[in-house]
């Protein structure tokens, strides 16, 4: 989709003649059904004058122009690019990000700097950086630029045309130059520079036919990033399977194959609690596909997970790791797999409040997904829904199966592989919590698995101290939602919301809010980067990943009513507006939804550990039941820790 296409002399006529910002307007409104906001508008009047001046100026008469360009299966939009032919004949274009920038300070990270925009001083992408971003997402997936005897050679620059560079600037640090070197950035003094850097591009004209090659040509991903993506899983230990889940990865593959053959739409459902490794075969079913060829995406409702998978990825492999609501306005079956992980967290639809009329489809979430796909592929636990808007369960699977008529193929993973490998503990936490009766009822403390109730938040905070120090061990501390949670401040430091007595900690970073933190990792990547620790995680930044230890503190949101013999929740304890959100908890049923939502939310974080697991009780009631449950003989992993003393 874009708002504008056209030559670059009927551009520079509509500029000069003040009528290219109104035909941006009315496209914009066309196709989101409502007006653009009057900062936009103004970018427009600014910029593009900007702009077609410099076209004047290096006397680009034949070429094409489009502007506001949204990214394939994504919400950004490029400003501008420009299409032609250079001096020797060969077809280009260069993407030219416009920015109204006048002055930009630093910052501690590698890919940000610090300016004045939407009324406040915010962290922003470099421009090299974000334009570079552009450059490389479509070489990578859009086939004009990489599937063609001749393919469009694509080049980037930023065009801060209200910007004066000093010699120290900045967006000059040393740190950036690879993506200046990539990208380069122009400022207001710079135009006779940039003039013969567009003219050595895309100087020779003949723009319009490659305006049409780049609207026409396909969406998916190249043979060289199904290469990098494929060869970068298979290179991390992390994500090895083993015994069942090569199984069921086997089977998955052998039916995706088969449907892709015969050009049968399918459904695949795979089934699984914590720690089975849903999410290892699902990384591993991305990997295989790309390594055979085919348009695979893997996609989450989590920008925790998402993000993390992308820097894991890299940035050309970012581009495969997706988000469910980005598939409303995909066509269908335009790509071959999509592998939909934790699929408990699909919602009823994409949209919000914020969502234009235009994006708005009509469709249910999943009905969205399985129509992009000619093979979806779903992985869910029933029982991690920790939100009110969350509806995902196989059941709603199986029926838009049935609905469709198409194949369904379902398989289970049982075996555990986190929690030192004993599903038991995870069938004694579902039993103590009264989500589901299993034969687990005690907990013996000879198991594997080190399992310890704390005395003290202090003592759980050193525990994890101790371990967290320990080579090639990741700890994290979390917590029930019962505290506020406060955005970064100012300085970029953490409010230390986390209060019982004289101790405090503050949560991990709010994804949300004007300024970056400074010592923390951003919030989607707290379960991933080392500098995580010595904040406390909550279920939405720690579902889906997994520590060697998980210390967890149990808060008064959830109780046990010796009286009644029951679990009871406290809304007032809680903080948690996503599980409260459009749910009537001072009414019996909102409160026995509220009240199963806040037992998964513990059944997650309890379920995070692959070798242990130290939970600190704020109700000592609460904390007599549990230790009820539990059969004594001593924790195998405090008899470790004494033998290592000992030693």
């Amino acid at each position: 989709m874009k708002l504008y296409a056209d030559s670059s002399r009927e551009f520079v006529r509509a500029t000069t003649q003040n009528r290219i910002v109104d035909r941006l307007r009315h496209a914009f409104e066309d196709h989101y059904r409502h007006p653009p906001a009057p900062s936009e508008i103004n970018a427009w009047n600014n910029s593009l004058k900007a702009m077609a001046l410099l076209i004047s100026e290096a006397r680009l008469d034949d070429n094409g122009v489009l502007l506001e360009y949204e990214l394939p299966s994504s919400s950004r939009r490029l400003d501008c690019m420009l299409t032609g032919l250079n001096a020797r004949g060969e077809a280009n274009a260069v993407i030219v990000e416009l920015k109204q920038w006048e002055k930009a300070y630093p910052t501690d990270g590698d890919k940000r700097v610090r300016t004045f925009v939407g009324h406040a001083e915010r962290d922003m992408l470099h421009p090299a950086v974000q334009v570079d971003a552009y450059r490389r997402y479509l070489e990578d997936m859009q086939s004009a630029f990489y599937d063609d005897a001749n393919p469009i050679r694509l080049g980037a620059c930023a065009y801060l045309h209200n910007y004066g560079l000093a010699p120290d600037d900045a967006l000059l640090d040393p740190k950036f130059q690879p993506y200046l070197d990539a990208a380069p950035v122009f400022d207001k003094l710079s135009t006779d520079q940039l003039t013969t850097y567009l003219s050595d591009s895309v100087g020779a004209g003949h723009g319009l036919p490659l305006l049409d090659r780049i609207e026409n040509s396909e969406h998916r991903p190249s043979r060289k990033l199904m290469q990098h993506v494929a060869e970068t899983i298979k290179g991390d230990h992390e994500w090895v399977l083993l015994d069942e889940q090569l199984v069921i990865f086997d089977r998955v593959l052998a039916s995706i194959e088969q449907s892709l053959r015969d050009n049968q739409k399918r459904i695949v459902l795979i089934n699984g609690g914590p720690g089975t490794g849903k999410s290892v075969v699902a990384i591993n079913l991305l990997a295989r596909l790309m390594q055979l060829g085919r348009h695979a995406h893997y996609s989450t409702a989590s920008k925790a997970f998402t993000s993390t998978l992308r820097k894991r990825l890299g940035p050309r492999g970012s581009a495969l790791a997706t988000y469910f609501n980005n598939y409303g306005s995909a066509p269908a079956d335009s790509v071959d797999v999509l592998i939909c992980d934790e699929a408990h967290r699909l919602k009823k639809d994409s949209t919000n409040r914020f969502t234009p009329a235009a994006k708005k489809t009509g469709k249910t979430q999943l009905d969205e997904l399985v129509s992009a796909a000619r093979v979806s592929v779903f992985f869910v636990d029933d029982l991690q829904v920790v939100r009110a808007g969350e509806i995902g369960n196989a059941e709603l699977i199986r029926q838009e199966a049935a609905r469709r008529g198409v194949p369904l193929s379902e398989h289970r993973l049982e075996v555990q592989f986190r929690c030192a490998g004993s599903a038991g503990f995870v069938n004694w936490v579902d039993n103590t919590l009264d989500i589901r009766k299993t034969a687990n009822i005690l907990w013996n403390e000879r198991e594997r698995f080190d399992f310890r109730i704390v005395e003290s938040v202090q003592a759980l905070d050193g525990l994890i101290a101790a371990r967290a120090r320990q080579k090639h061990t990741t700890a994290r501390l979390m917590a029930g939602y019962c505290w506020p949670w406060s955005d970064v401040q100012a300085d970029g430091s953490l409010v230390e919301d986390v209060q019982i007595g004289d101790w405090r900690r503050p949560w991990n970073a709010r994804p949300e809010g004007k300024f970056k933190p400074k010592e923390a990792p951003p919030a989607e990547l707290w379960a991933y980067d080392p500098k995580g620790y010595g904040q406390v995680g909550c279920v939405y930044t720690a579902q889906g990943f997994e520590f060697d230890y998980a210390g967890v503190i149990w808060g008064n949101d959830l109780t046990y009513d010796w009286e009644t013999h029951r679990w009871v929740v406290d809304p007032k304890r809680s903080h948690d507006r996503g599980a409260k959100n459009g749910l009537q908890v001072n009414t019996p049923q909102g409160r026995e939804r509220f009240l199963a939502l806040v037992k998964n939310t513990y059944r997650v974080l309890l379920s995070r550990g692959m070798k242990g697991c130290y939970v600190h009780f704020l109700d000592k009631g609460t904390e007599r039941f549990v230790r009820s449950r539990v059969e004594a003989g001593g924790s195998i992993g405090a008899m470790l820790d004494r033998q290592a003393k000992a030693r």
